[in-house]
């Protein structure tokens, strides 16, 4: 059975830390809507400031909402729109720290202030991505960023 531990040290320290917990949960599973369901709830429950946590999967035209925690969020995106349209299109991380500065941003809980989105990739092929939202300003730094890459990395590599 699984149980989260509270975080501690240095951000990379609980990075780290959150990775192996993330690990250990995804460990063995390969459905993506289950695994995505775990790993949004640990990280939403693991980090502190932050209003939602989710995925959206990329249906061949547009992002469709997956698996979240926090207030209900859009279900569609179009890739030219929003943060996560951007992260999908451009294949890059995108850490906003302030989002209604964000051409296009797409204000699904009104509360969200700052926002990192992670591309999930396999190969060339776009799986959807990893939103992460606060409604802290400026909330996620170069860490925060390296640290949810290697969550995004630990989910795809749980559904090889």
């Amino acid at each position: 059975m699984f149980t989260a531990t509270a975080l501690s040290g240095s951000k990379p320290e609980q990075y780290a830390e959150l990775l192996a917990q993330a690990r250990a949960l995804l460990h063995g599973e390969r459905d993506r809507v289950a695994n995505a369901a775990n790993l949004s709830a640990l990280v939403y429950h693991a980090l502190p400031a932050l209003n939602w946590v989710g995925f959206y999967f990329f249906d061949g035209r547009e992002l469709v909402v997956g698996p979240f925690q926090g207030q209900p969020a859009c279900v569609r995106i179009p890739l030219d729109k929003g943060v996560c349209g951007a992260a999908a299109t451009t294949r890059l991380t995108q850490r906003v720290a302030d989002v209604d500065a964000f051409p296009g941003h797409i204000a699904c809980d009104s509360a969200s202030r700052s926002e990192v989105v992670v591309p999930l990739l396999s190969g060339d092929r776009l799986i959807g991505v990893f939103d992460i939202d606060s409604p802290t300003p400026d909330r996620f730094d170069a860490d925060d960023q390296r640290g949810l890459e290697a969550l995004a990395q630990a989910y795809l590599e749980s559904l090889a």
